[in-house]
């Protein structure tokens, strides 16, 4: 009976392990596609990775980066490479009470009125407004987590 439950532990737990890993995964989206991305489709950015779903999506992000920056740089808040420190529009302290998500990632604003210009803009102009260079490089820093 010991050793059926101490088998039956250890089946759960690699299907868990397993389960979390393509979890991990399928939250990974090509910024050049949309698709599902994989980490076995990547190519180095602003002292990170950036995931794609193929080999022809990482050729097309080089030859138009300024095009993709702003998923790329919310697919690196996303995986923990990069994190807030800062208000994305005025650079000013974090105010945990303005929290809004963006592309399945919780942003942080100085205040109500920064906020409200995520809130009344539509899906993808959000992702613009808060992970475009300008704004990436103001409010978000590499992590010191992502280099473990």
């Amino acid at each position: 009976m010991q050793k059926f439950s101490l088998t039956a532990v250890i089946v759960a737990s690699l299907c868990f392990c397993l389960s979390a890993q393509a979890a991990d995964e399928t939250k990974l989206i090509c910024p050049v596609s949309g698709h599902p991305a994989s980490k076995e489709h990547a190519e180095k950015y602003k002292d990170g990775q950036v995931y794609f779903c193929c080999d022809d999506c990482p050729k097309a992000f080089i030859a138009n980066t300024k095009k993709f920056a702003a998923k790329a740089n919310a697919q690196l808040a996303s995986t923990g490479q990069y994190k807030e420190v800062k208000c994305p529009f005025s650079g000013g302290k974090l105010n945990p009470d303005t929290a809004v998500e963006v592309a399945g990632i919780n942003v942080t604003f100085c205040c109500e009125k920064c906020q409200a210009k995520v809130t009344k803009a539509n899906k993808d102009a959000r992702v613009k407004m808060v992970f475009n260079d300008k704004s990436f490089d103001k409010a978000f820093v590499k992590s010191k987590d992502a280099a473990k």
